[in-house]
């Protein structure tokens, strides 16, 4: 689950080092780029289809949304690596890598803001999304962009919604064209994102594409997205779905999250999803985690989810975590179990747990 990260939230608010954001529906600020303006019109779905056909050559076309609110963590010359400050490179020679990054984890509500869906057309098809903060200055290689202005929030979800049917949905990694298609979806502040990831975590769906579905139901869909968690964790009939709820949780910043991880911890019939909520839990660390996590070393009937909440410990901050690591090793009657808190205590490098294994060895 941890790779998920890498597909994380690709837009980055600005900081005042970014270019000023033009007003919503404007031309965007751009260096390098042929622009051609265009009204979406009242079907953009067939509006940009008529611009795909158009594309013998590679060319862009996009649009803006508004976006769900999130964190402000810095500019776009900042996060990509650019040299030019406030400048959004399209193409892939500048190293721009847009599709993926790692801001999932600190996504927060904070306000709306505009965001730029970009596709790439070459030879009459979309080969590749682009996402962009509306404030950033794009340059597209000197090739072709066609803006479309006034495009309808739920036409563009249900477009991306399009993309991800009959698509190989990891194609080049997660860099693939559904992976951006599905980021780009869960970033629209428009309810019809909500709908769309929930139809889309649904069991007809592969089984790949309802986790990430779900991991951005925790990362962006803020009340909406976790009352969706909420009801896969207690429903659904799939434990991989179920073990990627617990993280999608574990992003999540509505306030019932953690209460839920620690009722997967303690009630899931899966032995793997309980070890995975406790893994999050000690993540989050927190007394309420403590209690669920030794209450599982001490209760729970499977060896494996015990010894996981051993690592589970190990990963708590060390003030929290050795301490129970030191007690779980003298006291707990499962061999296996003391084995594993003894080997996370040699990990640890802290004099507590050197100081008790030399008092072991020379017993």
């Amino acid at each position: 689950m941890k790779e998920v990260l890498i597909g994380a939230l690709m837009v980055l608010a600005g900081t005042a080092a970014c270019a000023e954001a033009p007003a919503p529906g404007d031309v965007p600020q751009t260096t390098n780029t042929k622009v051609e303006l265009r009204e979406a019109g009242a079907n953009l779905d067939a509006t940009l289809k008529q611009v795909v056909a158009e594309a013998k050559e590679a060319m862009w076309v996009g649009y803006e949304v508004e976006e769900v609110p999130t964190k402000e963590v810095g500019c776009c010359s900042e996060s990509y690596g650019n040299n030019e400050q406030g400048t959004f490179w399209l193409e892939d020679e500048h190293g721009n890598g847009g599709g993926s990054g790692s801001r999932a984890q600190e996504t927060k509500l904070e306000g709306g803001k505009w965001v730029m869906i970009l596709f790439r057309a070459e030879k009459n098809q979309i080969e590749k999304i682009r996402i962009a903060p509306a404030m950033c200055r794009l340059d597209a290689g000197g090739l072709r962009l066609v803006w479309l202005k006034n495009a309808d929030a739920r036409q563009s979800v249900a477009f991306l919604s399009e993309l991800l049917k009959g698509k190989d949905f990891f194609g080049r990694g997660d860099h693939g064209l559904g992976e951006q298609a599905l980021t780009a979806i869960a970033l629209h502040a428009d309810s019809a994102a909500d709908q769309a990831l929930e139809g889309l975590t649904s069991p007809s769906q592969p089984e790949a594409l309802r986790e990430k579905a779900a991991f951005w139901m925790g990362a962006t869909r803020g009340a909406e997205g976790f009352a969706g968690l909420q009801k896969l964790a207690r429903t659904d009939s799939n434990s991989n779905v179920r073990a990627q709820v617990c993280f999608a949780l574990f992003v999540s910043h509505e306030p019932g999250a953690a209460a839920e991880i620690i009722r997967m911890a303690h009630e899931d019939t899966s032995a793997h999803v309980r070890g995975q909520a406790l893994f999050w839990l000690a993540q989050r660390a927190g007394q309420k985690a403590e209690k669920t996590i030794t209450g599982a070393i001490a209760n729970d009937p499977d060896t494996e989810v015990k010894k996981k909440a051993v690592f589970a410990l190990s990963q708590m901050p060390k003030d929290e975590g050795v301490p129970k690591l030191i007690e779980v090793a003298e006291t707990n009657k499962n061999p296996e179990v003391r084995k594993q808190a003894m080997f996370w205590l040699g990990q640890s490098d802290d004099p507590r747990a050197l100081a008790f294994i030399e008092k072991v060895l020379k017993e």
